[in-house]
């Protein structure tokens, strides 16, 4: 049984593995000098391998056809991943979050464990080695064309990767494949991504970061989503963990040509009575300042003067000049300080990709096309992805598991 696996990140890599486990001789091209370039930048170098949450909860993390993957990830848990590298001389940790990360913090000791078990497998790795076109006869695999060759075998394994970070050999190639070969592609999108905002003064407080706020997403001026957490101002708009989150919808929508716009509670821990009360109590303690002096215990120092003019306050209007009214506005700029999303930042700049091959096309147990004999597609290729937290790579190394062990079975 001869298998070609096009590509060497982690759904290619294990799917590698395990069709050479099941006796089958594989072949992987990757067209990088080396395995795993995306996966070495994963969780900041340190590379988030899994999540240990149960399956509907990883579920409930991949909003990109998560229910598409319940067979493949019972298949492959969590508690599977964490073995099968430990078994490889890997140890784990777990974080917040559940997160599992290598105790070393280190991407490049996960890549280093997977390229000694191709290689203790004999998996003929071949670098620097990008395929051309995937050959299929009647609807069924024939080989590959590399550097105008033909490699002929009995199953091929696409697992390209999407299109973000194209840097790191992610360049949509699969697709192409994809789509030549009658498969659908669904539309390709940024997802974890961050967002770019009309307003001027979020370049004013690039660098600031804001913590345990609360972020509503509306849509048409529709309430879409909400979010607690932690989220950053950029030259160009925002980010951090929450924003990220919101980023896949909101590229949906943007799409759709339907305004998008961000509401940040700055102080959602506090009621509006008890945030009143608050800033009663500040103004009383420096009822001889000014607004902008009033507000030092409340709000990060740049984001005074940002507040009052949103607010259409003088800041440097004395406390006790301060109307009912006037502070009414300044309650609600600080429970819903707005922003006007204009885009997000373009798809080289995502962490993954929203799209890609249609999951209607492809048997959920095997990862086999339902299109062409022979033909198996794992990760971030198909249109399949997640939230942050190491849900994106469960489900590579599912995919990655149930492509890798039915090509070994197929005739």
């Amino acid at each position: 049984m001869k298998i070609i696996v096009i590509g060497g990140g982690p759904a290619g890599m294990m799917a590698a593995i395990r069709a050479a486990e099941n006796g089958a001789r594989v072949t992987l091209f990757e067209k990088n000098n080396r395995l795993g370039r995306k996966l070495s930048i994963t969780g900041k170098g340190r590379c988030n391998l899994t999540n240990a949450a149960d399956v509907a909860e990883i579920i409930k993390n991949l909003p990109g056809n998560g229910k598409f993957l319940n067979s493949a990830l019972h298949s492959f848990t969590t508690a599977d991943t964490i073995n099968f590298f430990e078994n490889l001389g890997l140890a784990t940790k777990l974080e917040r979050g559940n997160r599992i990360f290598p105790a070393s913090d280190s991407a490049h000791e996960v890549i280093d464990v997977l390229t000694k078990k191709l290689a203790a497998l004999k998996v003929d790795v071949r670098l620097n080695s990008r395929v051309e076109n995937i050959i299929a006869d009647a609807k069924k695999i024939r080989g590959v064309e590399v550097g105008g060759k033909l490699f002929d075998a009995d199953a091929v394994v696409l697992a390209t990767g999407g299109a973000s970070y194209p840097a790191t050999g992610s360049t949509g190639d699969g697709f192409k494949f994809a789509r030549q070969l009658g498969h659908t592609v669904t539309e390709i999108l940024p997802a974890l991504v961050p967002l770019e905002v009309e307003e001027e003064f979020a370049k004013e407080l690039q660098g600031l970061a804001l913590k345990n706020v609360r972020v509503t997403l509306l849509a048409d001026g529709k309430r879409a989503a909400e979010i607690f957490g932690e989220m950053l101002f950029t030259h160009f708009g925002v980010s951090g963990p929450i924003i990220l989150t919101l980023s896949r919808q909101v590229a949906q929508l943007l799409a759709e040509k339907i305004s998008v716009e961000l509401l940040i509670n700055l102080k959602p821990a506090l009621t509006p009575e008890q945030l009143d009360e608050r800033l009663l109590r500040d103004f009383e303690k420096f009822k001889r300042k000014t607004i902008s002096n009033a507000l030092v215990e409340l709000l990060p120092h740049a984001l005074i003067p940002v507040v009052t003019d949103l607010a259409f306050l003088d800041e440097n209007k004395k406390i006790d000049a301060v109307t009912k009214d006037e502070r009414r506005r300044l309650l609600e700029i600080l429970r819903a300080l707005p922003l006007t999303v204009t885009a997000t930042r373009p798809l080289e700049e995502a962490i993954v990709t929203a799209g890609g091959i249609s999951v209607k096309e492809i048997e959920p147990k095997t990862m086999a096309s339902k299109i062409v004999s022979g033909l198996f597609i794992a990760g971030e290729v198909a249109d399949v992805d997640g939230y942050t937290g190491g849900f994106n790579l469960q489900a590579a190394w599912a995919m990655g598991n149930a492509a890798g062990t039915f090509a070994a079975l197929e005739n």
